[in-house]
């Protein structure tokens, strides 16, 4: 399966224009940014659990980053409520469920393959927050002001995802829980919209998949 797997490209998914794709969980259903890959797979995806759902136990060769986006995900380390980020690098294994339901965007197998670092985040509380940076990739959750004109510098990629707000890049309308990628050797601009913006943002990270 491949999905936006063209990283020279630059790709916009809408959340309010794509379907949700069953998985082989029941009760678990997809949005798929991009993919490479069947089930295990290089994936970028919006992931919605309904209440009582759960994957089985499983293994992140290549490690997963998530944000909880709706409800409460959950898995042996504890309850992660709306705005938590969390990484668990390669080789960590656990038992993904959500008792009451829960909506997360999900990244898998896109770490360097040694990372051992492991992050439980809070975005809650507003501002600008840097979540993870090492000389593979850097990871925030930017606050922007309404009006505000934004660079954004794609030398090595860049992924934009809307939490809250929206904005306009390249005459094209991003609200909530839109996501952009620019791809590497790439710059572009934003503005934010009247209510401003809260967006989690991936850079310096896709000149290997070019």
């Amino acid at each position: 399966m491949r999905i936006n797997a063209d990283f020279s490209q630059r790709v916009a998914v809408h959340f309010d224009k794509t379907d949700w794709v069953a998985s082989p969980a029941a009760g678990v259903e997809r949005k798929m940014l991009d993919r490479i890959g069947e089930e295990v797979a290089r994936a970028t995806t919006i992931v919605r659990f309904a209440p009582g759902s759960a994957f089985s136990a499983h293994t992140h060769d290549g490690g997963e980053e998530y944000l909880v986006l709706d409800g409460v995900f959950q898995d042996e380390t504890g309850d992660f409520p709306v705005g938590s980020y969390v990484r668990n690098p390669p080789t960590s294994s656990h038992t993904p469920s959500a008792s009451e339901g829960a909506t997360i965007l999900v990244k898998l197998h896109q770490f360097d393959p040694d990372d051992r670092t492991e992050v439980r985040r809070s975005i809650n509380g507003g501002g600008d927050i840097e979540l993870f940076r090492d000389a593979h990739e850097d990871v925030q959750v930017q606050t922007w002001a309404a009006g505000e004109h934004i660079e954004l510098d794609a030398d090595k990629g860049f992924e934009v995802f809307v939490i809250e707000g929206g904005f306009v890049e390249a005459g094209e309308d991003f609200g909530t829980w839109d996501w952009l990628r620019l791809p590497p050797g790439s710059r572009s601009a934003a503005i934010a919209g009247e209510g401003g913006a809260r967006v989690w943002i991936k850079s310096g990270h896709l000149s290997d998949m070019v």
